[in-house]
């Protein structure tokens, strides 16, 4: 990897002060002295922007007129967060802002919080991706990462008086959105419905209705690299606004149709799709943004060309489908080779499956999108056509490498049954160049399990990218303090863009002055976060209890319910007299979490650990012990608090369940100790840091897949411990409803009778761990001594070293001159 010493600012502090100046009164229309923090906020960005722009465009140049082959990375979600601070520490600009704006009588602070996060994206995935296009401009890779301009983010979340999860949009868009350029000169078609023709011989799709597809571009500026890429973003428009005639008859809303059906489009990221209009809405926005996208990629690399060699188009962009959300690319890149260019079937093909790459985030089935013909037919049927002809060419092709019949039938990329079904992973394996899983276990199952007939006969096509997550922001940002003392130890800053540098710190875990500096920045850490809680949330905080993360989207998967069932069995070890409160180690347990909006059991387990909460926080037996704290909308901002101040880490996924995670990475890179299962990036994390420095405990993936074989009952493990029973009890009997049995009956129901992700088969272990967890933190220097080898070892798990990965085995690029 290119070494990057750290960025030289472009400007002084006087010309910055006088840049915000002068975007103050020409863009906000205030005088300094009238401004307010947003008014500061927003001049600040454009000043950033402007000393931006000749890198974005050099960079858009050399990319064209380069024969460096570009990255589009298309991903349903770029979950950014905040863009000040971050463009700031790419661009070497911190010190110069910081000092200006205090020059013009403002707090930094006071600016950069006033910034709305943007609704991107949800959870890891989109938080992934943004780490990804990150590291691309900080090594200099060409890139575009291609989504959509959600109006209302997936949605803000609030909990009413009963601990319920309610959902309101995420206005983020409300304000001044200093980042985002609109580029309507740039804006490409997508069509929707209509009918097959055939026209002099060729196949012509006539669609019934088109909505424009309007960019909104996004400066991605790498540390130190002098390079800015694009985050091309798209926004769903009407080409038929408003119709006057019918206004004008007082039929108001009937005249703004046109425009509410197309912005539907991109106006909420994953609506709820139990409905068959919802999973339309949802295929709408896969089609429209990559359709936008490919047509985008061919516009910047042929410009002007109204014949372009397109056999070429593999080598000047490589797309990476981000999960199976932008798998209707390939049919789409199919149709326009073949029916805009006259290009013929094996022609289009081969480009086609040398453009794609897939990344499986997933080993659920139900997580593996497999969308309706007969849907795919009404809203794109020219796409289900060259679909079904992808199929027949496929199964002609398995012909030749088995003989299997029943493989060859399982393989199908579109069902042979009444009413079939497109398997999107199926048909990303089989059109695009490689496929990668997020962690060595995942990869793995992702072989034998997953796509094992993709795998037996295409194995070359598979390969391991275990995910990683960018050092500038959840260090270097999130924890700057942190950030001080690795500089100091290393005698270097030099880490920021080779995290393997952070193997220096090893020899340090055994210099208890280090060990100690390193603990009071724990400490400073979780002093702070105290106060952020206090002011964000109103909540009170013990900065001198141990703190205790679980932050990951509800899912009955990630066992959230492990966790609190765990806190519910130490109450009522408290309550029974079982356990003295005296002798029981004060710990803080923070969840962080949202639910999909139609996930009943998730929302429910939301509800009950709001309402643990409410009873063991003001029950005076506990004596403060015991202190559960669910801060609402957990987003990359609240992370960039949370994650620095966290003593201990749950990731305790049923094994073979999770992917990867990326949320376990951020934790031991600050210095957090995991406890968890042998799942996802657990297993790197853990053979990195060393074994005796992280909490195992739990099922194998071999011991579970028994346990499924020989039948589990999840009832003979309640029955068998008595803390257990007693936890469930209390749920049971009404303890966390104010007496009502039924509050959480379907929820008690499922874990006694079906428990699919196997909570109550691991609680025993699980709570047999956490005696030596605790005897561990008992012992303040032996805990931070580990705690700073996970940092030391950490260093592998930086999405620069996943983008050189994908460099090096998948996309066969390299980083600009």
């Amino acid at each position: 990897m290119t070494e990057i010493t750290a960025p030289k600012s472009p400007v002084t502090t006087a010309e910055f002060a006088d840049g915000i100046r002068e975007q103050l009164k020409y863009s906000q229309g205030v005088t300094v002295e009238q401004a307010t923090p947003a008014d500061v906020y927003v001049a600040s960005s454009l000043v950033v922007r402007h000393y931006l722009q000749d890198a974005w465009f050099k960079t858009q140049q050399d990319m064209v007129n380069g024969n460096t082959k570009a990255v589009g990375y298309l991903s349903a979600e770029f979950l950014m967060g905040k863009q000040l601070r971050n463009a700031l520490l790419n661009a070497g600009m911190i010190d110069q802002f910081d000092e200006a704006v205090k020059d013009l009588g403002f707090e930094p602070q006071d600016v950069i919080d006033v910034e709305h996060e943007p609704g991107l994206g949800n959870g890891g995935l989109g938080r992934l991706a943004a780490c990804f296009i990150d590291s691309l401009a900080s090594l200099g890779v060409p890139a575009f990462g291609y989504g959509i301009q959600y109006k209302y983010g997936i949605f803000e979340q609030v909990f009413d008086k009963d601990g319920k999860q309610i959902e309101k949009p995420d206005y983020w868009l409300t304000n001044e959105e200093p980042w985002g350029h609109i580029d309507y000169n740039r804006s490409q078609k997508v069509s929707f419905g209509g009918e097959v023709v055939e026209e002099n011989g060729k196949k012509v799709w006539k669609p019934a209705w088109s909505v424009r597809a309007v960019p909104v571009d996004y400066m991605v500026p790498g540390y130190a690299s002098g390079r800015v890429n694009t985050l091309r973003l798209w926004s769903a428009k009407s080409y038929d606004e408003f119709d006057l005639l019918t206004f004008n008859k007082s039929e108001y809303l009937d005249a703004v149709k046109p425009q509410v059906k197309a912005e539907n489009i991109s106006k909420i990221l994953y609506p709820e799709d139990s409905t068959p209009q919802g999973k339309a809405l949802r295929l709408e926005q896969q089609y429209f943004f990559v359709a936008a996208s490919l047509h985008d990629a061919i516009r910047v690399f042929y410009p002007g060309q109204s014949k372009p060699d397109l056999t070429t188009f593999p080598s000047k962009i490589t797309f990476q489908l981000n999960d199976t959300h932008p798998v209707i690319g390939i049919p789409e890149l199919m149709r326009i080779l073949i029916d805009e260019y006259g290009y013929d079937w094996d022609t289009a093909w081969s480009i086609t499956t040398k453009t794609f790459n897939y990344t499986c985030h997933t080993l659920l089935p139900e997580a593996l999108e497999v969308w309706p013909a007969k849907l795919i037919s009404e809203l794109l049927p020219r796409h289900m056509e060259i679909i079904n002809e992808i199929n027949e060419h496929f199964l002609a092709e398995l012909k030749t490498k088995t003989r299997d019949k029943a493989k060859i039938e399982r393989m199908r990329i579109v069902t042979d049954e009444e009413n079939p079904k497109v398997r999107m992973a199926y048909l990303a394996t089989a059109g695009g160049s490689h496929v990668n899983g997020v962690a060595e276990l995942h990869s793995e199952l992702l072989k034998d399990v997953t796509l094992r007939d993709f795998s037996d006969l295409y194995g070359d096509k598979f390969t391991n990218v275990t995910n990683g997550v960018t050092p500038r922001r959840f260090i270097r940002l999130a924890n700057p303090r942190l950030s001080a003392l690795i500089t100091e130890g290393l005698g270097t800053d030099k880490w920021l863009s080779d995290l393997e540098l952070l193997k220096g710190l090893e020899p340090l875990a055994k210099d208890d002055e280090f060990v100690k500096k390193f603990a009071a920045v724990k400490q400073a850490n979780k002093e702070d976060f105290t106060a952020y809680a206090k002011r964000e949330y109103g909540f009170d905080l013990d900065p001198n209890t141990m703190f205790n993360t679980m932050v990951k989207r509800l899912h009955e998967y990630k066992r959230q319910s492990l966790k609190i069932l765990a806190l519910i069995a130490k109450y009522a070890d408290i309550k029974s007299g079982r356990v003295s409160a005296d002798d029981v180690l004060p710990r803080t347990v923070i969840f962080g979490a949202k639910s999909a909006p139609g996930y009943y059991l998730a929302k429910m387990t939301i509800q009950l650990i709001n309402n643990v909460a409410r009873v063991v926080n003001n029950d005076p037996d506990v004596k403060g012990k015991l202190h559960v704290f669910f801060p609402w909308n957990y987003n990359v901002r609240l992370a960039q608090h949370l994650i620095p101040a966290t003593d201990l880490d749950e990731q305790i996924s049923q094994a073979g369940k999770e992917a990867s995670g990326t949320g376990n990475m951020k934790f031991a890179l600050n210095g957090a100790l995991t406890v968890g299962t042998l799942d996802g990036a657990n297993v790197e994390i853990r053979e990195r840091v060393g074994a005796e420095n992280f909490f195992l405990f739990g099922m194998t993936v071999d011991e579970v897949d028994k346990l499924y074989e020989n039948g589990y009952s999840p009832a003979k493990y309640y029955e068998a411990d008595p803390r257990l029973k007693a936890a469930i009890d209390m749920v049971s009997d009404g303890t966390f409803s104010n007496g009502d049995r039924n509050t959480y009956a379907p929820l008690v129901a499922d874990w006694l009778t079906k428990d699919w992700f196997m909570t109550l088969a691991d609680f025993t272990a699980y709570s047999s761990i956490q005696s030596e967890i605790e005897a561990l933190y008992r012992d303040p220097l032996e805990w931070n001594r580990k705690a700073v080898l996970n940092v030391a070892n950490s260093g592998y798990f930086s999405s620069d070293r996943s983008i050189q990965d994908y460099l090096d085995n998948i996309w066969h690029t390299s980083p600009l001159a």
